[in-house]
């Protein structure tokens, strides 16, 4: 193996523009209990912009290869590693429970090799490409958690997601649809509105010309207090900001609002009003899990599921890649092969 590799360097916080592709990164060695993969495919998250950007209250160890998602072939194995043998073909679950988030607090998969606990490897079927598995963990493995795992939505709900066409958007709109639910996708372009349509999106709004609680309210009727005509079952919510309560007067009573994430800011207006009257249920998910990334692979190996990927990007032109997730240009995924 070489002593030097590509990687996509955040060596200061700051824009999309301050990360560099270096040539002369050292290449890991696998530590025990590590493995050291070659990377076959990586991909972007809206959490890598945060990351670039900076975070209040997490401290990231600088410099640091960007990158959560990762899949490769296992090429080193460090001491006391079993169950696993130099050629394998794993997915890397980013979260490591001792230290963090690859691509935050340790390098991630944005370059040639990486190195991975043990822990984190999901074995990958033969009929899933690197691309593919890549694509899952940060978005589809949220997604999945959300719906099935939390057990949130069921076949007849009528279901509303807000930035459908952004990674866990994608993956919301394409598992809610394979659980027999009524998928009604918010995107910002018309674009964008007409690839959801053909993900299975029954009704496509564009929320940058159209309000969308109102075009809800409008389509399903005002949500009654004392019955439950009505308003949304489910309003699947990761953007916060000024969308949150417009989420909450086109639910119905006793609907769901679910939340994993909050692009476009945290700490939004409230109307607890709506929450009590109403009867609605805020359930949070954060994260993923094994089960949820074996149970996507599963999906994909079966033809059930292909995630959706806007582009496959060289090394080189990454950060170009995140720029064009950080303005919202993209359907699906950025996916990165070095």
């Amino acid at each position: 193996m070489t002593k030097t590799m590509k990687a996509l360097l955040l060596r200061q916080h700051g824009d999309v523009s301050d990360l560099v592709v270096v040539n002369d990164y050292p290449v890991p060695s696998a530590k025990p209990g590590e493995v050291v993969i070659r990377v076959g495919a990586s991909s972007f998250n809206y959490h890598d912009v945060f990351t670039v950007k900076g975070m209040p209250g997490i401290k990231v160890p600088l410099p640091v290869i960007i990158g959560l998602d990762m899949a490769g072939e296992i090429v080193e194995l460090g001491e006391g590693v079993t169950g696993w043998s130099v050629g394998d073909r794993v997915l890397v679950n980013p979260l490591n429970p001792k230290v963090g988030l690859m691509g935050e607090m340790m390098d991630g998969g944005m370059a040639e090799y990486c190195a991975v606990t043990a822990g984190q490897l999901i074995k990958m079927p033969d009929g899933v490409s690197f691309v593919e598995a890549a694509s899952l963990p940060v978005a589809y493995g949220t997604a999945h958690r959300m719906l099935v795992t939390h057990n949130t939505v069921k076949a007849g709900d009528k279901v509303l997601i807000l930035g459908a066409s952004g990674g866990v958007g994608t993956g919301c709109v394409m598992l809610a649809k394979q659980m027999g639910c009524e998928v009604i996708a918010c995107a910002g372009s018309d674009d964008k509105m007409a690839r959801l349509k053909e993900l299975g999106a029954d009704h496509v709004v564009n929320y940058r010309t159209t309000d969308f609680s109102k075009w809800a309210v409008e389509k399903y009727g005002k949500p009654q207090r004392r019955t439950y005509e009505g308003g949304v079952d489910v309003v699947v919510n990761f953007t916060g900001g000024d969308t949150w309560v417009p989420s909450l007067r086109c639910v119905k009573r006793g609907g769901t609002i679910l939340v994993c994430g909050a692009t476009a800011g945290h700490d939004p207006k409230e109307d607890l009003r709506y929450i009590w009257s109403f009867e609605l249920k805020v359930i949070g998910s954060n994260s993923f899990y094994h089960e949820n990334l074996s149970a996507l692979m599963d999906m994909i190996q079966k033809g059930e599921l292909k995630p959706v990927v806007d582009k496959v990007l060289p090394l080189e032109e990454a950060a170009e890649g995140l720029r064009m997730i950080r303005d919202r240009e993209v359907m699906g995924k950025i996916v990165v092969t070095p």
